[in-house]
């Protein structure tokens, strides 16, 4: 038999204060033997460098002790930043939380957020990136500047 996956939801800002409050109502969780912990990111509004240091942390010291942590419900915010890091390659990410509950006792290939991540991000007013990052514009885009003087 299994042992129990937790499931923690994360507040609606993962700045520095947020992210050490977190960071302890989570740390028992991490200290087990094979720790199931999904995190719940359906709040988050906002998340800095130590939201994401947070979340390497927690991901390092469960896998220290042979347990995983998987990450649910990513708003677009956090789903942008994670990205942007190069986090997201890191974790198993899925779009319900029950679909990441279930992948500790069987895998679900399909539940995978990895492409619905993008998707998602596509849809808001932060998306699409452009790959690779810091591209030169294409001949087609023009910067703002020019956008102002040719009106």
């Amino acid at each position: 038999m299994s042992d129990a996956v937790v499931v923690k939801l994360a507040p609606e800002k993962l700045n520095l204060k947020n992210a050490k409050q977190f960071l302890s109502e989570v740390e028992p969780f991490l200290n087990r033997h094979r720790t199931q912990l999904v995190l719940d990111l359906c709040q988050v509004r906002y998340m800095d460098a130590a939201g994401i240091e947070m979340l390497l942390h927690c991901l390092a010291r469960a896998m220290k002790h042979g347990g995983d942590v998987k990450l649910a419900a990513l708003t677009p915010p956090a789903a942008a930043l994670l990205e942007l890091t190069g986090s997201d390659r890191l974790f198993e990410i899925y779009e319900q939380t029950s679909d990441a509950v279930l992948s500790f006792s069987c895998f679900l290939p399909h539940a995978m957020k990895l492409p619905a991540v993008r998707r998602s991000l596509e849809k808001t007013a932060i998306g699409p990136f452009p790959w690779p990052p810091f591209a030169a514009p294409s001949a087609d885009t023009q910067a703002p500047e020019e956008d102002a003087q040719a009106a």
